[in-house]
């Protein structure tokens, strides 16, 4: 159905019928690239091999202008006991306050993970694929004395055996509400 066709439809409808149409092709834009798009890239991720030791992290939070909101610091102290790896994530912010969120993370099969953290509503679900992997998960964010939960869609892609770079998209109803970059360097 070309974009003429659903005004009309959408026309017919009435208003309530207009943005019908305009949200479920809103919803529809977001489902993405899929993760099996980069099953050829090389260097292959694994989770168990790249988070394991000590990972230095570097990044910024954008917000939806564009603009650099918060700089950021992270060490990650990563183990794995079978397929069940802990990520101790200690953040040092710009603002000079400090965080830590730590990930209970469950490889499954089939280059698919499940990860727990306190401030993670439910869980946390990854698909691993080539030098790709995936991560959605909605975050409770304190913001002004309140929480909000923010839905997180995290794309990982390793660069090498030290290095991998992360871009997160940060949305609440659909809308955009910035992002995350952030550059990883194992130790």
């Amino acid at each position: 159905m070309n974009g003429e066709k659903i005004l009309n439809a959408a026309g017919r409808q009435g208003r309530w019928g207009a943005l019908l149409v305009f949200l479920t092709l809103g919803l529809a834009g977001c489902a993405g690239i899929p993760v099996e798009t980069y099953r050829a890239e090389k260097p292959v991720l694994d989770l168990k091999t790249y988070f394991n030791g000590t990972i230095d992290a570097w990044g910024m939070f954008q917000d939806r202008s564009g603009e650099v909101v918060k700089r950021f610091t992270v060490v990650i102290d990563a183990s794995w006991q079978g397929d069940v790896g802990t990520l101790d994530e200690r953040f040092s912010w710009s603002d000079g306050t400090a965080s830590r969120r730590v990930w209970t993370i469950t490889k499954g099969g089939d280059g698919r993970y499940v990860g727990r953290a306190d401030d993670v509503v439910g869980e946390a679900l990854g698909e691993a694929a080539g030098n790709a992997l995936r991560w959605r998960y909605v975050l409770a964010l304190p913001v002004d004395g309140r929480t909000i939960n923010v839905d997180f869609d995290d794309w990982m892609f390793l660069i090498d055996d030290k290095v991998m770079l992360n871009r997160s998209q940060m949305r609440k109803w659909g809308f955009h509400l910035g992002e995350v970059t952030l550059s990883f360097t194992r130790r």
